[in-house]
């Protein structure tokens, strides 16, 4: 097993890594920008060591900094969490070759699936269902024979993208020049590539992600699958599971497939297979991520499973744990520091900041009372996890825990969320990728 884990990250998923190392009984490590210096987790790590800056890119994603911080403090391992450098496989080979252990997955998997085009051609070969994509866009006129292949709507996505980040949506041929301009300009920028591709976009569809786990024995699992259609700016804003509505065996069928197809190419660790499920019945793989996901929670909640925990016994060469049944019903909601209507990000000091307690209520945040919201990161204050016998009583509970919840210093999007789980549709489990933009009257947050 190993002894002391450097935290390689900050906010809710810090601290959820510090407490699964807690209860292993393994040293952590936190690491934090001058921005961060009283974040109250840093009290509950063994150990605490500051970054310069205030930025992201000044702290961080300073792999420099990072790597040197675990070996100044001896760690013999780096988890990533998620985000940052997470899904970074330049970062992960240099925390292998400095002789610790990266708590995630292979290198050459961070970097395959990392890559849409190459990830989406490796699995379509290995039998993963997917809808119509091209190749990398070299010239608009790549870009119009897909068009005129497969029709409108299409999607541009950066190809080292990830997050709904550089997506632009085309629903006519005028769109399609601006779109795939827009999108490289964003890659550039954001990924360090030009790289774009097409694909084709389906109207109102259901997203449905699927937890696998793989150890480095050649063995991997499912641990079914997570709604989280429910988003704004292709962002999740709300998480379940098991996913209402549909079939539970052939949701399981389907998980079990996937967790096939990624044991027999020998991947490891934790990762995710995200899919889009169009209203006509079909399935389409959308991505991989290869790191722990903000919704893991609601995966541990109707499982029993420490997902966090799992990572690093699978990291240092420990088994996969027991199929766990699915026990009752878990719902996550984000709860962000914006504007409820315009979704602007919110900054300012938390003049009050209490989270409720409740039964059948977990929260995870990285902050407390006094502490500032800065412009420097993502605005998630915390996530609100509710578990039921029920899905109905899941509800009930986060609606509850949101009026509960007291924050007074920053503007929050409790409202928007409160609005959704009461909405006909979402009650019904009929919720799609357009339902927080037709809530809110605009396509903005589509």
């Amino acid at each position: 097993m190993l002894s002391k884990v450097l935290v390689a990250n900050r906010g809710a998923i810090a601290r959820r890594i510090i407490r699964a190392c807690n209860a292993l009984n393994i040293a952590s490590v936190a690491v934090y920008s001058q921005a961060d210096k009283g974040a109250p987790y840093l009290a509950e790590a063994t150990q605490a060591l500051p970054l310069r800056g205030n930025s992201a890119t000044e702290s961080y994603l300073d792999q420099k900094q990072l790597l040197a911080a675990a070996a100044d403090s001896g760690a013999d391992s780096v988890h990533p969490g998620y985000g940052f450098l997470a899904e970074n496989a330049g970062f992960a080979a240099a925390v292998i070759a400095q002789g610790m252990t990266f708590i995630g997955p292979d290198p050459r998997w961070i970097e395959q699936m990392g890559d849409k085009v190459n990830g989406r051609r490796m699995l379509a070969d290995a039998g993963m269902p997917i809808f119509a994509g091209s190749e990398l866009i070299n010239d608009m006129a790549a870009a119009e024979a897909f068009v005129a292949d497969v029709g409108l709507p299409v999607v541009v996505k950066p190809s080292g993208g990830g997050g709904g980040i550089g997506m632009h949506v085309v629903r006519s041929h005028g769109e399609l020049p601006g779109a795939v301009s827009a999108a490289v300009e964003t890659a550039k920028r954001a990924f360090a590539s030009a790289g774009v591709f097409l694909e084709r976009w389906i109207e109102k569809p259901r997203h449905i992600e699927f937890q696998i786990l793989a150890d480095l024995h050649g063995n991997a699992m499912h641990l079914y699958e997570r709604d989280c259609s429910v988003q704004r700016r292709h962002q999740k804003l709300i998480e379940e599971s098991p996913a209402p509505g549909l079939e539970r065996g052939q949701i399981e069928q389907q998980a079990r497939q996937f967790s096939d197809i990624c044991q027999g190419l020998g991947y490891n660790n934790l990762g995710t297979v995200e899919t889009l499920f169009a209203p006509d019945g079909g399935l389409g793989f959308l991505e991989m991520n290869t790191r722990i996901q903000v919704e893991h929670g609601v995966t541990e909640e109707v499982t029993g499973v420490d997902l966090v925990a799992t990572q690093i016994t699978l990291a240092a060469g420990g088994q996969l744990p027991p199929q766990a049944p699915l026990q009752g019903y878990a719902m996550e909601v984000r709860l962000y520091a914006e504007d409820a209507q315009t979704l602007f990000p919110s900054t300012g000091t938390l003049a009050v900041f209490r989270p409720p307690k409740l039964h059948g209520v977990r929260i995870e945040t990285g902050y407390t009372e006094g502490q500032v919201v800065t412009p420097y990161y993502d605005p998630l204050l915390a996530k609100i996890i509710a578990r039921g016998v029920t899905r109905e009583q899941a509800i009930g509970r986060l609606v509850v825990a949101l009026r509960a919840f007291i924050v007074r210093g920053v503007s929050t999007n409790a409202t928007l969320l409160l609005k959704i789980l009461q909405d006909e549709l979402f009650l019904q489990g009929r919720a799609d990728t357009g339902m927080v933009a037709r809530i809110l009257g605009h396509q903005n947050v589509h």
